[in-house]
């Protein structure tokens, strides 16, 4: 009894899948008839099965095709919400740029203070380094430090070559800069008369000149204005960057007539004479002239 049980739910679920499998292969025709003549047009014979297939492959084309037309054409641009490619690249250009620029930036402001630390003479040639702070830079306590022979005799002959220097002192490398006078037509700052020239022993590292009241400062060479401000020591200042690494500086003034970043050119007024600041000790100019970082002689290469 229970096998003949079992067997009749089987081969009702056999009927069943028969039946629709005779369903979906059943033939249809379709036909296209003018509506006032009933003439036929056209007729094609299908199946369920065929339907299903055909609309499943259409709607799988479909898709196929959108998805291709998105992903590889500039259509997909006009789909809300998506990003335009090219204004994607223009951010991460600009953003490439931005970085790049605050790197400049950064070196800049730099350059701009150790300019400024120089104009305003912090400047320590002295410095040491600080073995406790930085413990990588520690003497090696086993090397021999004791002056040998050759040591000895070494330095007697250097000295000897050596004592008859005019400027040899700390600053002996400094006097021994000389820079290109070739290509370079520099432009009287102040006409006047030199009271205190270079000095690199007394660390006076331009020249003084005194003239008339209100007289125009003017720019020694073509350049850009690097700073223009004032300082407790030399009063209302202005430097300028030139071609060829050379930087002028102009002191104790009483007013200054450009600002950071303006450009001049050779003869232009940039300032008036004064005696502004708690160096100087009355109205004069104090002229400097720097090549690649290191101080040299106006009078070398400009006619007072």
């Amino acid at each position: 009894m229970q096998a003949n049980n079992l067997q009749v739910p089987d081969s009702k679920k056999k009927e069943k899948w028969r039946r629709l499998r005779a369903k979906l292969r059943t033939k249809y025709r379709l036909v296209i008839l003018n509506d006032e003549t009933f003439e036929e047009r056209f007729s094609f014979r299908l199946s369920r099965l065929n339907v299903f297939v055909s609309v499943g492959a259409g709607a799988i084309l479909i898709i196929t095709v959108t998805i291709f037309i998105i992903a590889f054409t500039p259509i997909r641009e006009y789909i809300p919400g998506y990003t335009d490619v090219t204004l994607s690249r223009r951010v991460n250009m600009l953003l490439k740029k931005t970085d790049s620029l605050e790197n400049v930036a950064r070196q800049k402001s730099a350059y701009v203070e150790n300019i400024r630390r120089v104009i305003e003479g912090d400047i320590d040639y002295n410095d040491t380094i600080n073995l406790k702070e930085n413990p990588d830079n520690r003497i090696n306590e086993d090397v021999n430090y004791s002056r040998s022979v050759e040591d000895s005799l070494l330095r007697e002959e250097y000295y000897n070559e050596t004592s008859y220097d005019l400027y040899y002192n700390e600053n002996q490398e400094l006097s021994q800069v000389r820079a290109p006078r070739s290509g370079y037509l520099f432009f009287t700052p102040l006409k006047g008369i030199v009271t205190s020239g270079f000095d690199l022993a007394q660390q006076h590292y331009g020249i003084d000149i005194v003239s008339k009241k209100n007289e125009a400062v003017k720019a020694t060479l073509d350049g850009t204005v690097i700073f223009a401000g004032w300082t407790i020591e030399t009063g209302y200042t202005i430097s300028i960057q030139h071609a060829g690494n050379f930087v002028s500086a102009y002191k104790h003034n009483a007013v200054l007539l450009k600002s950071q970043g303006n450009v001049v050119k050779a003869g232009d007024p940039i300032a008036i004479v004064g005696e502004s600041g708690e160096l100087s000790t009355g109205a004069h100019l104090h002229f400097e002239l720097w090549y690649n970082g290191t101080p040299v002689d106006p009078m070398e290469y400009i006619a007072f």
